[in-house]
């Protein structure tokens, strides 16, 4: 759970003026209500000036020149690792590994450790409600390597049901692999749990942290987790970048996934020396310009502060409860506000999620509809499809509130076609 005692309250209406997207109308007197954050958030004018600065006053490939521009954008994408690295609280800088985004992350350890380390016979424990990102990877490598893959299955209210964990959790669990906030359900994981149970029986724990780091402070070496994964585009960044974290003795033990540039320390024409950290894993030209808005973002969020952040998503997604469990023939998938981030699914009777997210938009208020790229977490709870609304700090009440009528008329337009 979220703690924000003594937190000074956020104020969304100071920030919504740095977002210049939000003040946009969808269609003719309609504005638009961004509730689609989990997916992807909106980017403040102090990330999008980072990056149109990076293009016309200092960009050149990074690590390969000595000239002046070389020097410069060397030095931004540098500080913008430095700031992954304190935002997470990493041990060093090269422990921070920038990537493509969460799934890059967890594909690389999956290539990379999963490859040199899992044997016949071996078990991986995931769980439930993981998003696609987090089942397939895992699922190709226990077919690469005969690996045997189980589960940790969830409560009706979509919770961990943790007493599993007595029988999961055996010597031949080689890796857990889970995400720390659910991306559909809003379930919070117990993570630092998981983690102590998990090295007790000898595994190493991977934590997905696309839907937690930007949303509550992250300290990797209190949570004592093996590797950590995250996304910029869900934390104010550009998309197209990502951070891999992973101990020390791992990331130096473990062969590098992909060959190229940049990744070596001396090349021959029959073989090649790989290089250091943080550069053996990120082969080619990186996502500079992108890294450099991560920076930026990470700047903007440590100003606002973490713990106002969730204070403030907690208000409005207890709001979000409230202003659905008015609406009749809603249903809400995950547990109670107390228990559960930003994140709020839920079905409405006889109308399809993606009929329900069309009529939204007519109302200006953009949610997700689908699976959210979690088809055996709705198999689960026998749903194919779901409505989701998720919130980020430039959210207000009054935009929650907007949910009710829309849903109403929702329910208007279908029932009125049936008859």
């Amino acid at each position: 759970m979220l703690t924000t005692v003594d937190t000074p309250p956020l104020d969304p209406l100071l920030h919504r003026p740095d977002f210049p997207i939000l003040s946009r109308e969808v269609r003719s007197g309609v504005p638009l209500v961004y509730l689609d954050n989990a997916a992807s958030t909106q980017h403040p004018r102090q990330v999008i000036q980072s990056m149109v600065a990076c293009y016309e006053e200092h960009y050149a490939n990074v690590h390969r020149g000595i000239h002046q521009l070389a020097q410069e954008s060397d030095d931004l994408y540098n500080a913008a690792r430095e700031k992954v690295c304190r935002f997470i609280n990493a041990p060093t800088v090269e422990q921070c590994i920038f990537t493509y985004g969460t799934t890059s992350g967890i594909n690389v350890v999956a290539r990379s450790w999963g490859d040199a380390n899992i044997e016949p016979g071996d078990e991986i424990l995931l769980t439930e409600m993981e998003h696609h990102s987090n089942l397939v990877p895992w699922q190709q490598l226990a077919e690469r390597r005969g690996a045997v893959l189980r589960h940790i299955p969830l409560t009706d209210d979509g919770r961990l049901r943790m007493e599993s964990l007595d029988s999961l959790l055996t010597p031949r669990t080689k890796l857990v692999a889970l995400m720390s906030v659910s991306n559909v359900l809003g379930t919070i994981n117990p993570v630092d749990e998981i983690v102590r149970r998990a090295h007790a029986v000898g595994a190493l724990v991977l934590v997905d942290g696309a839907q937690s780091v930007p949303h509550q402070k992250t300290d990797v070496q209190a949570m004592d987790a093996d590797f950590l994964v995250f996304s910029g585009h869900k934390m104010l960044g550009p998309s197209g970048v990502g951070v891999l974290y992973g101990k020390r003795e791992l990331l130096d033990a473990m062969p590098p996934f992909l060959g190229g540039g940049s990744m070596i320390r001396r090349v021959m024409l029959d073989t090649f020396e790989p290089g250091e950290l943080p550069s053996k894993f990120e082969a080619g030209t990186p996502p500079i310009v992108s890294a450099i808005g991560l920076g930026a973002a990470i700047d903007y969020l440590d100003r606002i502060g973490l713990e106002a952040v969730g204070q403030h998503e907690r208000l409005l997604t207890e709001r979000a409860h409230k202003v659905l469990g008015e609406v009749e023939g809603v249903h809400i998938l995950g547990p109670e506000p107390q228990h559960k981030a930003g994140i709020v699914s839920f079905t409405l009777d006889r109308i399809h999620s993606h009929d329900v997210a069309e009529v939204l938009d007519r109302s200006g208020i953009a949610v997700r509809a689908g699976h959210h790229c979690a088809m055996p977490l709705h198999k689960r709870y026998g749903v194919s499809a779901t409505a989701r609304a998720s919130f980020y700090l430039y959210n207000t009440l009054e935009e929650v509130d907007r949910l009710g009528p829309a849903l109403e008329a929702a329910k208007r337009v279908f029932h009125r076609k049936r008859k």
